[in-house]
């Protein structure tokens, strides 16, 4: 915890000259949001943090840094803060995701709700052929009701809406790959995280088509992705390990031919000595099999290690 204390003047100049440089790149921070006010808060609520003392000093620094880029402040409840292995992660709540989505252009509502077993809740689809809700009539008798869904709405200035429509069966696909799936807090909370859940989807497909800009939408879907576990790393890892096999297998080649050689030389001046003549005869001993340079650059190839 003092450890903590220490490096926080340390981080927060850096994350605070980082910011500058975003600045100057085009990043626009909220008229009323003070990444200092912000950075305090998050340090106290860094201090409660389970395993903060694990956490790398960059991870820190890039949690913080991903925080201050969508103008997001713990202090309003619109982020907490989890550390994976030594690893401290920035993720937003419902309201983060909202107030990030509101920094984008044109956007002028954003909205999400949860659909309870009874509720009349209807979908069709518009002269584009996009999805819309056209109709949702939720009751308060069906509040305490089961949860078959949830959709979220984007309102653009113009008029134009867009929505995402998720089930109770892909929600909680999306939580069974959530690094926080073991976390009660999708069942002891579960209507605030299906409408974080929906939401969260419909910001990607909504941020992934729009012209805003890079520094604040890459952040917006880094976090996003971040809550999630993605198998492509681990294979990457499986591949990369196999890479090294070949490596290592390919240099230590050379010495078992140069061994090789040498048998075969001494085999030879044996031979002339005793005055033998030897015709088609295999030996017992197998051969050391010594792959050529064109099968090393095959094995290479396949693993990509030869551009």
């Amino acid at each position: 915890m003092n450890q903590l204390i220490k490096m926080q003047k340390g981080i927060t100049e850096a994350v605070g000259k980082r910011i500058k440089v975003l600045e100057d790149e085009g990043l626009a921070l909220p008229e009323q949001y003070s990444a200092k006010n912000a950075l305090s808060s998050a340090f106290f609520t860094l201090q409660k943090v389970y395993g903060i003392e694990k956490a790398t000093q960059e991870s820190i620094a890039n949690a913080l840094l991903d925080m201050v880029t969508q103008g997001l402040s713990p202090a309003k409840t619109q982020c907490y803060f989890i550390v994976y292995g030594n690893e401290l992660q920035m993720q937003r709540s419902y309201f983060g995701t909202v107030a990030a989505l509101k920094r984008l252009s044109n956007v002028s509502k954003v909205k999400a709700e949860v659909i309870h077993e009874g509720d009349t809740f209807e979908i069709g689809s518009n002269e584009d052929m996009e999805m819309i809700v056209t109709k949702f009539e939720p009751k308060f008798e069906n509040i305490d009701k089961p949860i078959i869904g949830a959709f979220a709405m984007i309102k653009l200035e113009d008029g134009s809406v867009s929505y995402t429509v998720m089930t109770k069966a892909e929600i909680d696909k999306s939580w069974q790959q959530s690094r926080n799936k073991n976390n009660k807090v999708q069942q002891n909370f579960g209507q605030e995280m299906a409408k974080r859940t929906v939401l969260n989807r419909a910001a990607k497909m909504f941020i992934n088509t729009s012209d805003d800009s890079d520094l604040l939408t890459g952040a917006i879907n880094n976090t996003t992705e971040n809550e999630f576990e993605r198998e492509e790393p681990k294979e990457i890892q499986a591949q990369e390990k196999q890479a090294d096999d070949l490596i290592k297998k390919a240099i230590q080649k050379p010495e078992e031919t140069n061994k090789q050689e040498q048998v075969e030389e001494q085999k030879e001046k044996t031979d002339a000595t005793d005055e033998v003549v030897v015709e088609d005869t295999e030996s017992d001993t197998e051969p050391i099999e010594v792959e050529s340079d064109e099968n090393q650059t095959e094995l290479f190839d396949e693993f990509g290690l030869i551009k």
